[in-house]
């Protein structure tokens, strides 16, 4: 490494960043502030989905077997009398209990399971946008560095150019050493923000998979009068699979397009 890389123009020594910017150029200055925006969409995802994720906490589960056992107004009433704001923010339990006192209501199945499906896009929503910056850093961090690699190469070659025998050979290699750390930059960026997309997506799937459950289980309780129970199995038959709430996109596909 030159002395120019560990020394600025003032002769005092750089620090590790300050070395990075120096190699790297620009793009690495792009590099970095990616980065630190991936990193607090991660944690921004990390304490909303901490207060607002819908939880099936032991008393959801415990009013769900009620339920299930008798329906009745008292289950959804006693759900929205939930105390504490973190029980208040979970947004599982305003979903049951509407699953519940439209079920009460004689609401039309087909219309039930639009409006719950509205609903459930909506509980998720919030944790889309976070997902979808980190996904765009994971993506874009490889073509950036090999963006700057290319810019460092044409710089490297054109210095060559005007020099001759040992010197430009000199030149040439630390500027191609200089060059690939926008490479090695991009790569070390784009690979835990890969993972981490790959694992939020999968969280966000869990979620899905359990609020369809929870909620068809409330949908799919038969009520106590036994012809109504019988006059609804007829007209809307509930034993094929109910599908709620649509299913996040796939994340490995984009990541293996974007990385070939």
């Amino acid at each position: 490494m030159s002395d120019s890389t560990l020394t600025g123009t003032s002769g005092a020594a750089l620090t590790p960043l300050q070395q990075l910017i120096e190699m790297g150029g620009p793009v690495m200055l792009v590099l970095i502030g990616l980065a630190i925006a991936g990193l607090i969409a991660f944690f921004y995802l990390v304490l909303s989905g901490t207060v607002f994720a819908p939880r099936l906490t032991r008393r959801l589960r415990s009013a769900l077997a009620q339920w299930q056992q008798q329906p009745d107004r008292q289950t959804p009433e006693q759900i929205a009398e939930a105390s504490g704001w973190l029980a208040r923010a979970n947004p599982l339990s305003p979903l049951m209990a509407y699953a519940m006192t439209a079920r009460l209501d004689r609401l039309d199945p087909a219309a039930l399971r639009e409006e719950l499906a509205r609903r459930c896009r909506k509980a998720l929503q919030p944790f889309e946008a976070p997902l979808k910056i980190i996904e765009v850093i994971a993506a874009l961090a490889p073509l950036l560095g090999l963006l700057g690699t290319v810019m460092g190469m044409m710089a490297a070659f054109s210095a060559m150019a005007t020099a001759t025998g040992q010197a430009g050979a000199s030149e040439l290699s630390g500027g191609i050493y200089e060059a690939l750390t926008t490479t090695a930059a991009g790569l070390v960026i784009a690979i835990p923000f890969a993972a981490l997309a790959a694992w939020i997506e999968f969280r966000l799937g869990r979620l899905n998979t359990m609020l369809n459950d929870v909620l068809v289980r409330v949908i799919s309780t038969p009520l106590p009068a036994p012809e109504i129970a019988a006059h609804e199995a007829a007209t809307h038959p509930m034993s094929a699979p109910l599908q709620i709430s649509g299913e996040p996109p796939a994340y490995t596909h984009r990541v293996a397009h974007a990385a070939g």
